[in-house]
Parts: C-alpha cells; structure tokens; sequence
C-alpha cells in the first residue's frame, strides 16, 4: 500500500487540477495499491490536520476546471519556522500530520515560495516530489511551469481586444500584466499581442525614452501605441534605490500602481492622451488553455512514476523539451529571470519594440 498526500499552495492558476488529475491517474494506474489523501488550503491543511481522502471519482472531470479542488492559501516561508499565533510549531505540526497519515510521500504543487517550504521539509526527513506550477514561470530548474502558458493566452487577448479601441479613439493605451519580480509573462503576451513597448523588472526604463518611442510611431503614422506593462516594471531612477529605500518609495506613492504613473508622466511630459488596463486575476483564472492540459498531465504522471520507485526529493521540470527530474534543494530559494541579453529580447528590438532602455 502506498499512501501519498497532496496539497496546492500559494496563488491558483490554470492546470493545478489537471496536474493532479495527472498524479492520481498515474498511481491509480499502476499495479500498486494507493490511498490518496488532499490536504485543504495548502500548508495550512498539512500544518492543522485538514484533509480529506480522495477517490478516483474526485479527479473525473476536472481536467478542465481551473483553479484547484483543494484550495490553496499562501504561507509565507519566511514564517513557517515561527509559531503560530497559539505557539504551536508549525514544522513539527507538519511533520506530525504527516507520520499520523503514515504517509509515504507528500506532492506538493507550487511557487517559489512553495518549494522553500517544500524543501524545509525534505530537509526535515519528508519524502517529498513537487510540481511547478506558477504563471510567472519563474522557477529555477525548468522552463516551462503549468499555468503560464494559459496566463499567456489571456493577457494577449487583452491586448488584441485593447487594439481597436486604441486604433479608433488614437490613444496611448497601457496593459498591466501580472509579474512583480519577473517579465516572462509581460514578454510573450506583449510579443504576442503586437505590444510597441514592454516594460519589465528586469530592464530598468527611462521615461523619456518611452515618450521618444510614442513619438516615433507617431511620426511613422501610427496614431497609437500599446504599452505591455510588467506590475513590477521599475524606472532607472528607482532601480538605484536600496530594497529597504525602494520598499518606502512605493509606499509613499500616490499611484495605485506603476502602470498608472507612468501614465501620468507620459500625460504630463507629452500632452498624449493615455488608458490603463488592469486585467488582474483574470490572467490566472478560468481552464486551462490546451498546452497546459496536456503539459501539467506530463508532470503529474512523472511525478507518480517517481513515487512508485520510491524516487523522493525532487521537482518535476521541464528542460530542453523533456521532462526531468531536478533535485529539490536545486530549485528552492532560485528566481530564474528574463536575460536582458536573451535572443528573445534581441528578437523583439529587432521587431521595433521598445523596452525604454
């Protein structure tokens, strides 16, 4: 008998349920008996005993349900090692949970943030496998993570529907795209959707030179421009700033976001006309797109063949269009970022996009 135990954490997105689903058909597909066991809510399922057992019939149809059966919650890491707000130890509580459920694996599906806790665990004696699962594809150890590519689609719609508007009123039309620390998501959707200009952690830009690029298309004719605005999207004056000075900057901010200053700076500084769009959650909401259908089954399955050879303490990822196992304390506490030097990023200048830099 193998008992294995599951939990989604942090923030949903697409496929978590087909990751799952792919998990629990792997197993339930072998020769081995299996009991399964979903903790609710994420760590905090796991930190207070709430779970469920969960039959084959709990992962019939939902392939293409979005969000996750078992709830999710975000459990910052850099908390876990305190005790809660009635002393009890979370770690220990874990573990405790764990060994009561006689539990010969735990799948954890995650973010960054995830995979420290993730890998506290493995540290802690766990059998742990995770899966990768975030629309910033922003883990170290793979390329591609499930939920970013349906993330993708969404946001280029935005874009695409924000065209004709644009087109007909003769406006500066700004798309906020999800993404604080990293700008793959802002990239290909901006890419995708026919953005002039990306804005992205990862290249610090100059406001004027953003207003010299608007006036460069207009000067071509072009009687609009679209802006592709990662939320973390940073000016070269603020990149200067210490994290702690940086930090007091955006609280002391009047803006409800970037997107909106640096609309009221193109505003101020050109006399253009300019509209922000704020798509929000929607870009992690609804089914998944098929890439991540078929993707997050990929992992899933993976992750069952490894638990059925008793392989423990790895992610589940995805290099050089194959899927691999990648040890976990590889991947834990690593961003992977966009390279301001990528062929990706010489592409798209060479396209005419313009990164403000």
């Amino acid at each position: 008998m193998i008992r294995v135990g599951m939990l989604t954490s942090g923030g949903d997105c697409q496929a978590l349920n087909a990751a799952m689903r792919g998990v629990a058909k792997g197993l339930l597909n072998s020769k081995e008996q299996v009991e399964l066991f979903g903790f609710l809510d994420g760590y905090k399922g796991l930190i207070y005993g709430k779970y469920r057992v969960l039959e084959a019939s709990d992962f019939s149809g939902i392939l293409t349900k979005g969000g996750t059966i078992l709830g999710s919650s975000r459990m910052p890491f850099k908390n876990m090692r305190d005790p809660d707000e009635n002393g009890l130890d979370k770690v220990e509580a874990m573990k405790h949970n764990y060994h009561k459920l006689n539990l010969d694996c735990l799948v954890v599906l995650g973010g960054n943030g995830t995979h420290k806790t993730a890998n506290l665990l493995r540290e802690e004696g766990l059998n742990v496998v995770t899966l990768p699962k975030t629309i910033d594809n922003d883990l170290w150890g793979t390329d591609m993570t499930f939920g970013f590519q349906s993330a993708v689609d969404i946001a280029t719609q935005c874009i695409d529907q924000i065209h004709t508007t644009a087109a007909s009123h003769g406006r500066v039309f700004i798309v906020e795209v999800m993404g604080h620390k990293v700008g793959f998501l802002t990239l290909n959707a901006g890419m995708a959707g026919g953005a002039d200009i990306i804005l992205i952690p990862e290249i610090p830009y100059d406001i004027d030179k953003v207003i010299d690029a608007i006036k460069l298309r207009n000067e071509r004719g072009s009687k609009f421009t679209i802006l592709a605005v990662a939320e973390g999207a940073i000016s070269k004056e603020m990149a200067k700033l210490s994290k702690k000075e940086y930090k007091k900057a955006m609280e002391n901010s009047k803006y409800p976001s970037v997107s909106y200053e640096i609309a009221d700076l193109i505003q101020k500084k050109s006399g253009m006309e300019v509209r922000v769009t704020v798509p929000g959650h929607t870009q992690r909401g609804g089914s998944p797109d098929s890439y991540d259908r078929v993707f997050a089954s990929r992992l899933g399955a993976e992750a069952a063949k490894l638990i059925l050879k008793g392989e423990y303490g790895y992610m589940v990822g995805y290099v050089n269009r194959e899927v691999v196992k990648v040890p976990l304390e590889d991947v834990a506490g690593k961003l992977k970022m966009v390279d301001p030097d990528s062929s990706i990023i010489e592409e798209a200048k060479m396209l005419g996009i313009s990164f403000g830099d």
